[in-house]
C-alpha cells in the first residue's frame, strides 16, 4: 500500500489532467479566455502551494507538492494548445522543408511556449530554494524532460504521430509532426526514462520515512508514464480511447471559430477543419 497509493494518485491526476486539457482545448473558442483564465489562477495556487510547503515534509506535504508541480505544468499545456502562449511563427512550412531550416521553424512556432516553461521552472525552483519539500520542483522539471523528449521524437519521426489530438485552430503544429518507423533519438529517449524510473523506484524501496517513500513512488510513476507515453508512439494502438471522453464534437468546435477573437492567427481555418 505504501507504494500503490502514489503510484494510483499518479495515474489517476495525469489521466484526468491530460484529459481535461484536450476537452478544454477542443471546446469554442469563446471558452478560450475562461480557461487560461481558470488555468492562471491555479498556477498561481499551485505556486503559492509550493512556497508556503516548504517546510512541510509531512505525507500531506508531500501529495500537495507533487499535485502543485503538474498543475504548474498544465498551465503550460492548455496555454500552448489554446493558441495563447505559442510563437512569433503562425504558419505551416512549405513543402519540402527539412532539416535545419524545419527544426528552426519548429522552434518559431513554439519559441513563446518554450521560454514560459523556464521562466516557471525558474520561479518554482526560486520558491523552493533552501526548502526540504522539492517534490513539487522535481514533478515539473520531470514533466519538462517528458515533453520535451516527445517533442523532439515526433518531429524525428515515429509511427504513431496522434495528430488527432491536435485542435483544428492549432492546425500549424501538424506540420513538424512526422511519421517514420524509427529515429535515432527514441531508443536514447525510453532507456534513458527505463533506467531512471527504476531508480527512482530503488529510491521509494530503499528509504524508510513514508512521505519519501510516497514522493519516489510519485516520481518513478511519472517517469514509467513517460515511458509507455513513448512506446505508445511507435505502437499502432488506439490511443484516443483513452481520453474520449475528453474529445468533444469538433464539428460544432469548429463551427464557433467563425466569431475568432483577434488574438489567434486562424488562417489554417480557411481549409477544412474536421480531420
Amino acid at each position: 500500500m505504501d507504494y500503490a497509493l502514489p503510484i494510483a494518485f499518479a495515474l489517476c491526476l495525469w489521466w484526468f489532467s491530460t484529459g481535461l486539457i484536450f476537452y478544454l482545448d477542443q471546446l469554442p473558442v469563446r471558452t478560450f479566455r475562461w480557461s487560461m483564465a481558470g488555468a492562471t489562477a491555479l498556477l498561481l495556487a499551485s505556486l503559492y502551494v509550493i512556497w508556503s510547503g516548504g517546510a512541510d515534509v509531512s505525507l500531506w506535504g508531500v501529495y500537495a507538492a507533487f499535485t502543485a508541480g503538474v498543475i504548474a505544468w498544465g498551465w503550460q499545456e492548455i496555454s500552448l494548445y489554446t493558441g495563447f502562449v505559442t510563437g512569433p511563427r503562425k504558419h505551416r512550412c512549405a513543402e519540402g522543408c527539412s532539416g535545419w531550416r524545419h527544426f528552426g521553424h519548429a522552434i518559431g512556432v513554439n519559441l513563446w511556449h518554450e521560454m514560459a516553461i523556464i521562466g516557471v521552472a525558474v520561479v518554482i525552483a526560486a520558491l523552493s530554494w533552501g526548502n526540504e519539500n522539492q517534490w513539487g520542483l522535481w514533478s515539473y522539471l520531470l514533466l519538462w524532460v517528458m515533453h520535451l523528449s516527445a517533442r523532439l521524437n515526433v518531429f524525428l519521426g515515429v509511427r504513431n504521430v496522434s495528430e488527432e489530438f491536435v485542435p483544428a485552430h492549432m492546425e500549424v503544429l501538424k506540420s513538424f509532426l512526422t511519421r517514420k518507423p524509427m529515429n535515432l533519438l527514441f531508443p536514447v529517449s525510453v532507456t534513458g526514462g527505463t533506467i531512471g524510473a527504476v531508480l527512482l523506484f530503488q529510491q521509494a524501496m530503499s528509504a524508510s520515512d513514508p512521505a519519501a517513500v510516497a514522493g519516489f513512488s510519485l516520481l518513478a510513476a511519472l517517469a514509467s508514464l513517460a515511458v509507455v507515453e513513448h512506446w505508445l508512439l511507435m505502437l499502432p494502438l488506439p490511443v484516443e480511447k483513452l481520453f474520449r471522453w475528453s474529445l468533444p464534437a469538433r464539428r460544432d468546435a469548429a463551427k464557433s471559430r467563425k466569431s475568432n477573437m483577434p488574438h489567434f492567427d486562424y488562417t489554417a481555418l480557411k481549409t477544412n477543419l474536421t480531420p
